[in-house]
């Protein structure tokens, strides 16, 4: 297992800020996870980092990356998947199967341990419509079997942001379908991410929930603020949905937009922006 003293957080998180990590571990077993899990002490565990801010002056403590553990296969239509597996490779591996139900995962910058743990979606489909069951890891490291109804899997949210519970794997039922056009509604979606979403720089993916009938990005340019910046963050010139790293962001600039966002928003329009990435902190 690769264990790394003082790793600099900003080189594992999608937004390229951060401070170092007291350590940073890779674990490569279900047994290697579940050691740093009885070792107890502050810790996190993340997969790709897609989705997390940490503070700029690091996290006092141990971040555990799923992203070695990519066991990954399928079975009738059945496909299971280790937490550290891209979803893009769960998507790519659904295709070589004739499965379809992953499509709408592919380009979805998370690994399969994030995109159940937030119910991850994109483009008319989300994690929940083919999850049948997960293995979790309790705190002191012994695995549980939970099926899919029992996670409370809602709009970017689920049980296991509640608990002290580690995902370990996941079982989707998907359905046969033609692999032509499989690839079609993956290249569709794919296309449609390259032209509206902000891919060329450093982000955290869509910064806010959906408010109930609305669109975040929609009201944050209504309020005049796309293009703003703190630092070196700011609002997507491309979509306003999207906080960017513009080169030379700090995660307190990140922050800083963040919450001027919301005060503006809710200023203007009395809605109430609620933040969809993780922000971390050693308190």
């Amino acid at each position: 297992m690769l264990l790394r003293e003082n790793a600099p957080l900003r080189e594992y998180c999608s937004m390229r800020v951060g401070g170092p990590a007291r350590l940073a571990a890779f674990p490569e077993t279900a047994e290697e996870l579940a050691a740093l899990l009885r070792a107890g002490g502050r810790r996190v565990v993340l997969g790709g980092g897609s989705n997390v801010l940490f503070p700029d002056e690091g996290y006092d403590g141990t971040v555990i990356f799923t992203t070695r553990l990519c066991g990954l296969t399928a079975d009738g239509c059945m496909l299971s998947a280790q937490a550290g597996v891209p979803l893009s490779a769960a998507a790519r591996r659904a295709l070589e199967c004739g499965l379809g139900g992953l499509a709408f995962a592919y380009g979805i910058p998370g690994t399969v341990g994030g995109g159940v743990y937030m119910n991850a979606g994109a483009y008319g489909g989300q994690i929940a419509d083919c999850l049948v069951r997960a293995t979790l890891l309790d705190a002191a490291g012994e695995p549980r079997v939970v099926p899919a109804s029992e996670l409370a899997l809602g709009y970017r949210s689920s049980a296991l942001m509640d608990g002290d519970w580690t995902l370990l794997s996941a079982d989707f039922a998907l359905v046969p379908a033609p692999p032509e056009e499989i690839r079609a509604e993956m290249e569709r979606n794919m296309q449609a991410r390259r032209e509206k979403q902000p891919l060329e720089y450093p982000s955290c993916g869509s910064t806010f929930k959906r408010p109930p009938g609305q669109y975040a990005g929609a009201l944050i340019e209504r309020c005049g603020l796309k293009g703003c910046t703190v630092g070196g963050a700011q609002v997507s010139e491309k979509h306003a949905g999207f906080v960017v790293n513009r080169g030379d962001a700090t995660s307190a600039d990140v922050r800083a937009l963040i919450a001027h966002i919301q005060r503006v928003v809710a200023e203007k329009t009395g809605v109430l922006l609620e933040c969809e990435v993780r922000i971390i902190d050693n308190e």
